[in-house]
């Protein structure tokens, strides 16, 4: 498989991509118009505060009397409680916005990636998809929580500003209004270079996070090799490169934020310069350059304000990209809609129309390339297992063991040719009516954070107490429970880490007994265990895989002897088939690779 190389987006400005957010957000749309109302309302009292003192000035200070005063103070007083509630109401809106908005795109993205191949795994990093789950969406949902909303705070007191200013003195006010062309081209100006380095900056990200996971799950192997100085260099170069980015998105913003600046300043003094002399002139109130004076400085900080959060909302567009781009993704495997329609899906399966699976397994003239691959590894290959035949895969590490047991489970797809399951092409039957059916050994076993009873049940999610000890009996899995302190209570670890490889792999092994699947699929899995454990194992897995079609990736020559079928591969291709006895008396690839192994096996057991 190719080495993952993540997209580049160079899109300027676009509603398009905004747009596809739009169905998270319509879940949402009475916080949304709460959050719209209310800073509407807080915003029309700011503009009706410097009325108030226009009023004043003229009621109380020039009309050098306390008439009317109580009143005045009664209103001014309801006025802010208002502002007041309306506060803390649209916050209160916009907290929902921010949680509820985040926990649906990360719900959305996470649900999206059980959907997808297992090829698109093999090539992505963690990193990349860590970033987009938790970085990227808390990104999207606190901007558009809190910076929408001071956006739209600013937006009405600007708007209801201007309106008041065009009413007290049409003149003055356009003086104001001219900043606004000013601040729109500077904006067009600033853009896309803002984001532009914003994307630097997400995509260096998401390699700091898969840098960050692969130093502490690869801590041990770093220590052993000591190279603690190489990945601290290593980390050192990611995070320059996402400073230096930074740092250029950061200085874009220091020159566009002071010009904004600048003309507003510059609208002010000239307020400042003509109401002075429209009023030395009596064509102007002092009371009425009071509250134009107000306006045109209190106008400054939403507007500044206004341009930040533009920028910030420019810069926003990448994480949407991000997100969005990882939610494009398509499963490489998929079923028809016909297949759904019956079948049902992977979260809504309609198993009372599944039929039993027998393991009857024929691969028809297949040809097969990966998707990332120029060379077939498969060509116009047939062969037909029986319900209940045992096939073991040999050859070297390497040699392409895993693309029958890929495509025999759908994992990947022919490329031409079909594959067929009980008579059937598996593509008229669902994905995971197939998977439900197949339990699978890695050799590199898995278990999920929980106790060792939770990672048993996993095979069958109702399965008793009662079955899930006599599914351990079977491999021998008790034996590692009786060494826990808790017992079947006891918890793993993450990933499994309080238990050694051997023990992970009798638990991983009691999992699939009690799936009691019709095929078994176990990779390699008796090389990370000891000789004892792998003799305790031996007889019970003779024993599993009567009656079940099974495949059996070996590392070990010697356990493959019983198999009925045993495949030879070496680069991708199928060089051999045939029984044990058979291929010794060949004498080829298979009779040298298990002589070579039967030495080495000799070797170390002199040496002991």
């Amino acid at each position: 498989m190719a080495a993952f190389d993540e997209q580049e987006y160079t899109k300027s400005f676009d509603l398009k991509i905004w747009k596809r957010l739009l169905p998270v957000l319509a879940n949402y749309k009475k916080a949304f118009v709460c959050m719209f109302v209310f800073n509407g309302l807080c915003a029309l009292i700011d503009v009706l505060l410097p009325l108030f003192q226009r009023y004043a000035i003229q009621n109380f200070i020039e009309a050098n009397t306390l008439r009317g005063l109580l009143p005045y103070g009664l209103c001014y007083f309801l006025a802010i409680v208002t502002q007041s509630l309306s506060v803390v109401a649209f916050g209160n809106n916009s907290m929902q916005i921010e949680m509820n908005v985040g926990k649906d795109l990360r719900r959305n993205l996470f649900t999206h990636l059980q959907t997808l191949s297992l090829s698109f795994y093999n090539v992505t990093p963690v990193g990349y998809m860590l970033t987009r789950i938790t970085s990227d969406t808390n990104r999207i949902a606190g901007m558009l929580a809190w910076n929408m909303t001071d956006i739209l705070w600013a937006l009405f007191y600007v708007l209801g500003t201007f309106a008041s200013m065009l009413l007290l003195n049409w003149k003055l006010a356009l003086v104001i209004i001219l900043i606004v062309p000013a601040i729109a081209v500077l904006t067009g100006y600033f853009q896309n270079r803002i984001l532009h380095w914003n994307r630097k900056v997400r995509k260096i990200n998401s390699k700091i996070t898969g840098s960050f996971n692969e130093g502490i799950t690869g801590a041990k192997t770093t220590k052993t090799l000591s190279i603690e100085e190489q990945s601290a260099e290593n980390f050192r170069k990611l995070t320059a490169s996402m400073h230096d980015a930074g740092i250029r998105a950061a200085r874009l913003n220091a020159v566009y934020i002071p010009l904004v600046l600048f003309f507003s300043s510059m609208a002010v003094a000239i307020v400042l310069l003509r109401g002075g002399y429209m009023v030395t002139e009596h064509i102007l109130q002092i009371a009425t350059l009071s509250t134009f004076t107000t306006y045109a400085v209190g106008i400054f900080e939403p507007i500044q304000m206004t341009a930040a959060n533009i920028a910030e909302f420019i810069s926003l567009q990448a994480s949407i990209e991000r997100v969005t781009g990882l939610m494009d993704e398509k499963p490489q495997v998929s079923d028809a809609p016909e297949v759904i329609e019956r079948y049902g899906d992977v979260f809504h399966p309609k198993r009372e129309n599944w039929e039993p699976l027998k393991g009857d397994i024929e691969f028809r003239d297949v040809t097969f390339r990966y998707p990332d691959g120029g060379e077939n590894v498969l060509t116009h290959f047939s062969l037909h297992i029986p319900a209940g035949t045992t096939v073991a895969i040999v050859g070297e590490t390497g040699a392409g063991k895993s693309t029958l047991i890929n495509l025999a489970c759908r994992f990947f797809e022919p490329t031409e040719g079909q594959i067929l399951i009980d008579g059937r092409d598996y593509k008229e039957r669902s994905q995971l009516w197939l998977h439900s059916n197949i339990g699978y050994v890695l050799q590199n076993p898995h278990l999920f954070s929980g106790t060792v009873r939770d990672n048993i049940r996993y095979g069958r999610l109702d399965a008793t107490d009662e079955e899930i000890e006599a599914a351990a009996k079977a491999v021998s899995a008790d034996t590692v429970v009786a060494k826990l302190e808790k017992g079947w209570d006891s918890d793993v670890g993450e990933g499994g880490d309080r238990l050694s490889t051997g023990e992970k792999q009798l638990i991983s092994f009691a999992r699939a007994v009690l799936a009691d699947p019709r095929i078994f699929v176990l990779d390699e899995a008796t090389s990370s265990i000891d000789t004892q454990t792998e003799q305790l194992i031996q007889q019970a897995i003779d024993h599993l895989l009567q009656d079940r079609t099974s495949f059996l990736i070996a590392h070990r020559l010697s356990t493959i002897r019983k198999a009925d079928l045993i495949l030879v591969v070496q680069d991708g291709k199928i060089v051999e088939q045939g029984k044990h006895l058979e291929l010794l008396q060949k004498k080829g690839y298979y009779h040298n690779l298990y002589s070579k192994q039967f030495a080495e096996e000799n070797a170390a057991k002199i040496l002991k």
